[in-house]
């Protein structure tokens, strides 16, 4: 881990004890937040796939309105997403433990009525991934690699949670179990390890999709992590901020980090 990325999870923390001494915060602020993050992780989410609907057309098909020249696929990528999030904030508020169960939950709902027949079900057949230096596992190997995920899981405690939450997505992106829907199932078990231990959700933006491949890569290919932390720190830093100044409260900056920056 470089120095920039020491010295960002630093001011990370600072702002993380500063809003749990602001707990419980007030209600109405809550709902108002968690609606801006839950709508603004679902869009980025879906626009790093591909999906071309704006912000604005996110909002108002989660408000259950229909947007003319956009295809179904999209809409249910929207709503999907939204009630993916919902079942993470459900196994959050019960502290349930991470399972292979729970993933594939999460799937499920990440594709329903979108690819019914593969939702929830490890990939029965090889895959590439276009642009990656790696090549998942054998799908035969599949089953061993997601259940050796969560074994590392069970033994990385001692990890910061930021750099925990971005190994435990980079690792299942490696893996890539499904089909289809990966990215977008990984980034929610990445806020599942943050909102866990009590970070708001981090939210990787549309415009850093070049450097988060890139660091993903790197990741893969060589087991370095650094530049998938950094990354997944600096967003996780931006919704520390929004949190703490809507509450009147002055953030610590980290900006000296380019990590901040992407």
């Amino acid at each position: 881990m470089s120095n920039q990325t020491a010295a960002l999870l630093t001011a990370i923390d600072a702002n993380k004890a500063t809003l749990d001494a602001a707990r419980p915060l007030p209600t109405h602020t809550v709902a108002s937040l968690r609606e801006k993050l839950m709508l603004e992780l679902t869009y980025h989410s879906n626009a790093i796939e591909g999906n071309t609907l704006t912000l604005r057309e996110t909002k108002v098909v989660l408000e259950g309105i229909t947007v003319g020249g956009k295809s179904l696929r999209e809409h249910l990528e929207a709503t999907n997403h939204r009630d993916a999030i919902l079942y993470v904030e459900e196994i959050v508020a019960k502290r349930e433990a991470l399972t292979e169960w729970q993933i594939r939950n999460l799937h499920s709902l990440v594709l329903k009525s979108i690819d019914s027949e593969q939702a929830g079900r490890y990939r029965q057949e090889n895959v590439v991934i276009a642009g990656a230096s790696t090549t998942p596992p054998d799908f035969m190997h599949v089953a061993a690699e997601m259940a050796g995920l969560i074994d590392w899981y069970g033994h990385s405690a001692d990890l910061h949670p930021v750099a925990r939450a971005a190994q435990l997505h980079t690792r299942f992106v490696k893996i890539h179990p499904f089909i289809d829907g990966n990215g977008r199932t990984g980034r929610l078990l990445l806020n599942f390890e943050l909102m866990r231990v009590g970070y708001p959700p981090a939210i990787i933006r549309k415009e850093d999709r070049l450097a988060y491949y890139d660091a993903l890569d790197v990741a893969c290919v060589s087991g370095d992590y650094g530049e998938i932390t950094a990354l997944v720190a600096a967003s996780v830093q931006r919704s520390l901020v929004v949190y703490l100044e809507v509450l009147g409260l002055r953030p610590v900056d980290g900006a000296d980090s380019p990590a901040s920056s992407l």
